[in-house]
């Protein structure tokens, strides 16, 4: 899986050859099996309301509106810097920890704004859950790193511990590669194994929106294949967002993308229109390689 874009010769069915573009989308990895995709037809799980973020007197979201689609994938896509990550923490409110920080704006969970002083934060991050650039598994055992969370909210039944540790293993497609050693070190796993098994630690405490920061960023190809196909089978129960740098693998694994610079938002819609027939001359700028 190339991080880069290089076929250059291969134009998208929808683009003449007389277009400009130096890069290209492969058209067959954007079949959904879906009909056409339209925002106005989904159900929402996250409704963004002209947020703005500062640190200090920088402004780093510059008045972002945006739906995100239930038990779809979105992906976020955009150059280094341009507030992806950024917004991705504010849906957890994981930018809280961030010293001077000042957010502005709402983002409604189920109609609730996340930012309200009556919303307790450790709720909010068991119904929104977040997995990193870089898998970070506790040094504990396998089984003690997926069970922490339901040890955390005070359930401690053996019985209840051992179904949803299996289950959660299992929806991370985890499962036969661990069952035999859960009593292991997560840290003696590989680094697609833990990025998995950070994701079963994730989907224990049964979250309804999962944030992927750039999962697979850390991974070689075949880890990455499996985190791709993770994705694929979450999405049935779970909404997820993904920041991604990699524009293949947005175009695989999402539903809708959003593309992001310098703190805006330029363009979001069904990512086969996206990519295949942008709306804004920057999205495509960026997409066929001009820059980014």
């Amino acid at each position: 899986m190339t991080e880069s874009m290089n076929n250059q010769n291969e134009l998208p069915e929808s683009v003449s050859a007389s277009s400009p573009r130096t890069h290209s989308i492969d058209i067959s990895s954007l079949t959904r099996g879906d009909h056409q995709l339209n925002i106005e037809n989904e159900k929402i799980a996250l409704n963004v309301n002209d947020l703005r973020l500062s640190y200090g007197e920088k402004e780093a979201l510059h008045g972002v509106n945006m739906k995100i689609p239930q038990k779809r994938v979105t992906a976020f896509i955009g150059p280094s810097g341009c507030g992806k990550s950024t917004l991705l923490r504010c849906f957890n409110r994981m930018n809280d920890l961030v010293d001077g920080v000042n957010i502005q704006g709402q983002v409604l969970l189920e109609d609730q704004n996340i930012y309200d002083r009556k919303v307790e934060v450790a709720d909010l991050r068991r119904r929104v859950g977040m997995v990193f650039q870089k898998p970070n598994p506790f040094p504990k055992s396998i089984y003690e790193n997926v069970a922490y969370g339901l040890r955390i909210q005070g359930i401690n039944k053996k019985r209840v511990l051992d179904e949803t540790v299996e289950w959660s293993l299992r929806s991370a497609a985890l499962w036969d590669e661990v069952k035999d050693r859960l009593n292991d070190s997560a840290l003696g796993l590989s680094g697609g194994q833990q990025q998995r098994l950070v994701i079963a630690r994730t989907v224990a405490v049964k979250p309804e929106v999962l944030l992927l920061d750039e999962p697979a960023s850390a991974l070689d190809p075949l880890s990455t294949l499996k985190i791709e196909e993770l994705i694929h089978q979450l999405k049935d129960d779970y909404t997820i967002v993904i920041v991604t740098h990699n524009m293949q693998q947005a175009a695989r694994v999402s539903d809708y993308t959003a593309f992001m610079y310098m703190g805006d938002l330029v363009e979001f819609g069904d990512t086969d229109s996206l990519f295949t027939n942008p709306v804004k001359q920057q999205t495509e700028d960026y997409i066929t390689g001009r820059y980014g």
